[in-house]
């Protein structure tokens, strides 16, 4: 019997290789980077308002002390604001804004749509012309536009700042309007039509729901630009209750002396309302403002 004496089969040991550097190095790198820069930009644009809210509770004596944070927190600036008046200014400012946008709104979606959907002829040099239009400021037509609104017995009203605020922030509306309309495929409206949807059915059930984001952009901009507006207001207001809060507010700049403590008191209260706005509709206002740009 013979027996088999050869040695046993062993693997081939393989050589380990050489471990490399992990890659995701440079991305975690480039990710700190990129967040820490945010933060520093974000900080830069932040710090003024928070100035704002730190002088808005100071005393009036301690208005020129180094310290940043105040020494004694005065909250009567804040509640004062009540008792001032220009809570009604604030409602000014409100009913200005909702009515500027609301009148867009009404103009624009309709002018839009029908641009989008109808190549009718000179529908190019319509769009070129709504856009011109966004070029001129109520700054530079200030004169003309008060001698008109005098000659209509509108001066001081609530209605002349309305009417101006949505006609200067119509163009915006209607070009950003028109590329979300664009950007919506023609057959499901014909779908809805053969569904038995006329044309105001497939608007309202179907295009206006996926065109909401750029309204609410259209929505957004005009409510903060007429929020903001000053110069019109200053010159078609001449009442103090029909005053709008940034023009109300200019009260507390005297010719000797400024009021700093109620001033940003007052410019606190009016900018918490447009900060809560946008951040209940921000992610809506983002999908706007991309309308259109993949095709």
């Amino acid at each position: 019997m013979a027996v088999n004496t050869a040695p046993p089969r062993t693997r081939p040991h393989h050589h380990a290789r050489p471990t490399r550097p992990s890659s995701r190095t440079m991305p975690r790198l480039r990710t700190v980077l990129v967040a820490g820069s945010a933060y520093v930009i974000a900080f830069i644009f932040v710090f003024p308002y928070l100035v704002m809210l730190l002088t808005s509770l100071r005393s009036q004596d301690t208005l020129r002390d180094v310290t940043f944070w105040p020494e004694e927190w005065v909250w009567s600036n804040l509640t004062n604001f009540w008792t001032s008046g220009l809570a009604g200014n604030l409602w000014v400012t409100i009913k200005v804004a909702a009515g500027s946008t609301v009148l867009v709104l009404l103009v624009a979606l309709p002018a839009a749509y029908y641009t989008a959907r109808h190549p009718f002829k000179g529908r190019t040099a319509f769009l070129i012309l709504v856009l011109i239009t966004q070029m001129f400021q109520p700054t530079a037509m200030v004169v003309g536009i008060y001698r008109e609104f005098f000659q209509f017995g509108l001066v001081d009203s609530v209605w002349s700042l309305i009417l101006v605020n949505a006609g200067f922030n119509l163009a915006f509306a209607v070009w950003i309007l028109n590329a979300y309309f664009a950007s919506i495929p023609r057959e499901l409206e014909e779908a809805a039509f053969i569904d038995g949807n006329g044309r105001f059915g497939a608007l309202f059930r179907i295009t206006l729901p996926l065109a909401m984001p750029g309204v609410i952009t259209a929505l957004i901009f005009t409510f903060i630009a007429a929020w903001n507006e000053f110069v019109v207001a200053l010159t078609l207001t001449t009442s103090q209750a029909n005053q709008p809060l940034t023009v109300a507010l200019n009260s507390f700049i005297g010719q000797y002396q400024v009021d700093w403590q109620n001033l940003f008191a007052g410019s606190v209260i009016a900018t918490i309302p447009v900060i809560i706005l946008f951040a209940l509709i921000e992610r809506k206002v983002v999908g706007g403002l991309t309308a259109g740009s993949i095709k």
